[in-house]
């Protein structure tokens, strides 16, 4: 695919996001405290966010050639937070 990629176009489902950017976890930087086996980082966010928001980010690919390390650090902690109840 190429980027960028458009991923809805839903106002409300961009709000949601937007609104859930004060909830995204205050982890350090660089580093797995979850044990998810990545780094947590800006891409870990924007999957976090994503998922949380109703997004399959799981589903989603970086442009052809290129790499999104943290992708699923975000989405394994979306879903542990789901699974507790902590959205």
């Amino acid at each position: 695919m190429a980027s960028p990629q458009s991923l809805s176009g839903d106002v409300r489902l961009a709000r949601r996001l937007l609104d859930l950017v004060a909830s995204v976890p205050a982890l350090i930087w660089g580093r797995d405290e979850l044990g998810t086996g990545e780094m947590w980082n800006s891409n870990s966010v924007i999957s976090w966010l994503l998922t949380t928001g109703g997004l399959p980010a799981d589903t989603f690919q970086p442009p052809a050639g290129g790499r999104a390390p943290g992708w699923e650090a975000g989405i394994v902690t979306a879903h542990r937070h789901a699974r507790s109840g902590n959205r």
